[in-house]
């Protein structure tokens, strides 16, 4: 009931606001007018005696005379000082004017009696201009308050929040269209039962959360587990960027917040989500940069997350990719009461959003999406969903109606390395260098322990400024990585390097990207990893922006940071030292696949093993040994997860056969109690008769 009073009341004022704004609209049209036909008026008319005009006829200086009730009407010739005027004079009933004007040659018009009444004469000389005028000045209007921020002459909307509302039918997305974050989702059910079913949750006296912040990298679905939630708990879904409460005017972004707050309280229950709220609520302790505007926004935010009953159903949901950047009192519980990380998929979690994703694209029956998963760690949704529609391009390119595996993993090549440069041609010495350099990183990674098979090496060029790559897939998810792993991996990337000194004895500018990753890997080794004697478990960076660029700040002396050079190096000298050694032994292996690389220009992992194989026999038992276990490992798994649902389906058939048992006694029960009720009703009947008869006897 006060909703729709609240509802009618502000209807009244603002039809109130309209009306004042129209009446404004029509006074400034009618005074613009007036002004503009009187100024007009005062420099094109002048008013003259009859004498002169008389004076002007016999001059010649007179082109037309019209009639105009009272007045004449006086056009003056081209020659005359009054060109471009009109003049007007009293007409003074001369009998001698008409014959004088035939005598100097000058056009006549008398008076002509108008059919038109004087109400139309009215209109088109006064309403019509003005009707125009007050269309001309609303549409310059308009126009200006949609640059300056919306509401009349600009200002009235610069307060009032630009929030793109969906209401339950606009929001086509569920929990189904978000895969790959079963923990976010699962974090978030709670706030839908309790949208669902309010009562369950005030009866015992719990609180609902008001706000969740959504935390995460870039393109993980932070905006579509929101929409998400709205569509699954079927209420109103209020989207807002944080940067459109920073406006030019001090206070505005303040009022955008609590407009905000009020249009939600109207459509509660409803969600509120605040996309990028790092852009309104950074920390406030750096005093250096204060920003009084960004301030006052985000004080008002505290006070209205303060202010609304949580038992309205209003929840807000936050996204943001830098968390640490926030203040400390909108982090407290009272306000986001809870931080769900939405971060990136593993294994499982990419091959179910690659199955979303191409769930409307017409795949071929022998695509395999859980080896295009393991081909892309650290993928997020929006870079799956990317490889997918890229997939389908490349196959009507190719003139196909559905998509092949191959399509597939070309697509991820194309987001890795780019795509082919077919017009950079190779000399026939650089062809040399970098297959190389290509077969030296894979025969390093082929021979270490530890390290990701390799999966294709080519030297056809890439737009992306590769001549060359070596794509290694990992088997398995890895969350822990070993300093040997590391150190391994370090070869790897310095095998090309390796190579090319130890063929061409040549060092060439092709592993610069090389250098800077195996680099970077060591330094991590030594300041966040912990993995050197001289410094411990000493913590000499730490790293900012973890779900951005994940830079790494130092946190040590400069004396210190020699030190950690001086580590550095030394773990870069032993790992080339390392993988040269590799390679000198397996000179011939080095020779051979280069040769065949050079002929073939691509070769892909198991023509790549072959070689290896044929040196290493005990390495190919011990490879496949390695992968029988792993296939019997994921096997029970998988088995584990069969025999687990089994049983939760026969405990839900136990209980639903416990409760059909209980429902079919529950009625019996019923049913013999009725039978006794009438056996009861019959016997009284019974007993009236008798009765009846011995009162007639």
């Amino acid at each position: 009931m006060n909703n729709n009073v609240n509802n009618r009341k502000g209807g009244e004022k603002k039809k109130n606001n309209n009306n004042k704004f129209l009446l404004i609209y029509v006074v400034v049209a009618f005074l613009f007018l007036y002004s503009f036909s009187t100024a007009k008026e005062m420099l094109t008319t002048k008013e003259i005696s009859y004498n002169e005009f008389v004076q002007m006829v016999k001059d010649k200086e007179v082109k037309e005379v019209t009639v105009d009730g009272t007045a004449l009407v006086i056009t003056p010739q081209d020659s005359s000082d009054m060109k471009g005027k009109v003049l007007y004079t009293g007409n003074a009933d001369n009998p001698d004017l008409i014959q004088l004007l035939i005598d100097n040659d000058v056009q006549y018009y008398p008076q002509i009696t108008k059919q038109q009444s004087v109400w139309m004469d009215f209109i088109i000389l006064n309403v019509l201009p003005l009707v125009i005028m007050f269309f001309v000045v609303r549409f310059i209007f308009n126009k200006m308050s949609k640059k300056m921020g919306g509401g009349p002459m600009g200002m009235g909307g610069m307060g009032k929040s630009n929030a793109k509302v969906y209401v339950e039918k606009d929001i086509k997305v569920s929990f189904e269209d978000v895969a790959g974050q079963d923990e976010a989702k699962e974090s978030l059910t709670e706030i839908i039962d309790f949208l669902h079913n309010p009562k369950r949750y005030t009866e015992i006296g719990a609180k609902l959360p008001k706000g969740a912040l959504l935390v995460g990298p870039p393109g993980t679905g932070k905006t579509l587990i929101a929409k998400a939630v709205a569509g699954e708990a079927k209420v109103p879904f209020l989207s807002v960027s944080g940067s459109t409460f920073v406006e030019m005017f001090v206070g505005m972004g303040a009022a955008k917040v609590r407009d905000l707050f009020k249009e939600a309280e109207k459509m509660a229950p409803c969600i509120i989500f605040i996309d990028e709220i790092d852009s309104i609520g950074k920390s406030r302790d750096n005093q250096m940069q204060s920003n009084d505007e960004r301030e006052q926004t985000l004080n008002q935010l505290l006070t209205e997350m303060d202010g609304f009953d949580t038992s309205k159903g209003i929840v807000i949901l936050g996204a943001t990719n830098r968390p640490e950047i926030l203040d400390k009192a909108l982090l407290r519980p009272g306000r986001f009461d809870r931080r769900v990380i939405v971060d990136r998929p593993d294994l499982k979690g990419r091959i179910a959003i690659l199955n979303v994703h191409s769930k409307d694209v017409k795949m071929s029956p022998e695509v395999n999406l859980e080896s295009v998963a393991k081909g892309t760690p650290g993928a997020v949704g929006a870079d799956l969903a990317n490889i997918v529609n890229e997939a389908a391009l490349r196959a009507v390119r190719s003139g196909r109606e559905t998509v092949i595996q191959e399509d597939l993993e070309e697509a991820v090549e194309v987001i890795i390395a780019g795509k082919e440069k077919k017009d950079r041609i190779l000399s026939k010495k650089e062809r040399e260098v970098v297959a190389f350099h290509e077969v030296g990183h894979a025969l390093v990674a082929g021979l270490l322990e530890g390290t990701d098979p390799v999966h294709k090496i080519t030297i056809v060029p890439r737009t992306m400024g590769a001549l060359g790559y070596t794509m290694q897939l990992p088997e398995e998810e890895k969350y822990l990585v070993s300093k040997e792993e590391l150190m391994n991996q370090i070869m790897v990337m310095l095998g090309g390097r390796a190579a090319e000194e130890e063929v061409f004895n040549l060092v060439s500018t092709g592993a610069s990207n090389d250098i800077e990753r195996a680099t970077q890997t060591a330094r991590n080794m030594v300041t966040i990893y912990g993995m050197t004697d001289n410094f411990d478990m000493m913590a000499l960076e730490s790293v900012q922006n973890r779900y951005l660029d994940g830079r790494a700040v130092r946190n040590c002396s400069e004396e210190t940071s020699t030190l950690v050079d001086k580590e550095v190096l030394s773990i870069i000298r032993e790992c080339h030292q390392k993988a040269r050694e590799i390679l000198r032994e397996n000179r011939d292996l080095l020779d051979k696949i280069s040769e065949y690389l050079l002929e073939k220009e691509t070769i892909f992992g198991d023509e790549f093993f072959k070689f290896v194989y044929e040196k290493y026999p005990e390495l190919k038992e011990k490879r496949e040994e390695e992968k029988k276990s792993r296939e019997l490992e994921n096997n029970k798994k998988k088995a584990d997860e069969v025999s687990e649902e089994i049983s939760e389906d026969l405990q839900d058939a136990k209980v639903a056969q416990e409760v059909i048992e209980a429902v079919e006694k529950e009625e019996e029960d019923i049913m013999k109690q009725s039978s006794s009720n009438d056996e009861v009703i019959l016997d009284m009947d019974k007993d009236k008769e008798s009765e009846e008869e011995t009162k007639e006897d």
